[in-house]
């Protein structure tokens, strides 16, 4: 059991930043891969960035790939998504979760087995 703890979202003007965290605690947590996620009203939720615990690896969403940075800190098990020039595009629920994907489908909902309790992101115009 991997349990996942948001802080971090918020209001915002466009072209401002933000910064999520996501803590890990649990069995073993540090052999899952973590993503982030968002789901904006009425739509699907998707990929926004991934990253290893244990290797350099990650991943970015075109949408925001420039603008948005993950990163974790493994003294504190912690990932964090640093957004910035936010656009109201970005306005959603965001979600941080764990999982083990294989590469074809590390940014696939289905493939991860943990979700943290969300938090809001609006980005006003």
């Amino acid at each position: 059991q991997v349990r996942l703890v948001q802080s971090g979202g918020g209001l915002v003007q466009a072209g401002g930043s933000l910064r999520l965290s996501c803590a890990a605690s649990g069995r073993a947590f540090n052999n899952y891969y973590i993503g982030w996620f968002h789901q904006a009203p009425g739509k699907e939720r998707e990929f926004v960035a991934g990253i290893m615990w244990s290797s350099p690896y990650t991943d970015y969403a075109d949408s925001v790939k420039g603008r948005f940075t993950i990163s974790r800190d493994n003294a504190k098990n912690t990932v964090y998504l640093q957004m910035d020039n936010l656009k109201p595009e970005d306005t959603a629920v965001y979600y941080c979760a764990a999982g083990r994907p294989g590469y074809s489908s590390r940014r696939a909902v289905d493939s991860f087995d943990y979700w943290g309790q969300g938090t809001q992101v609006t980005v006003s115009s």
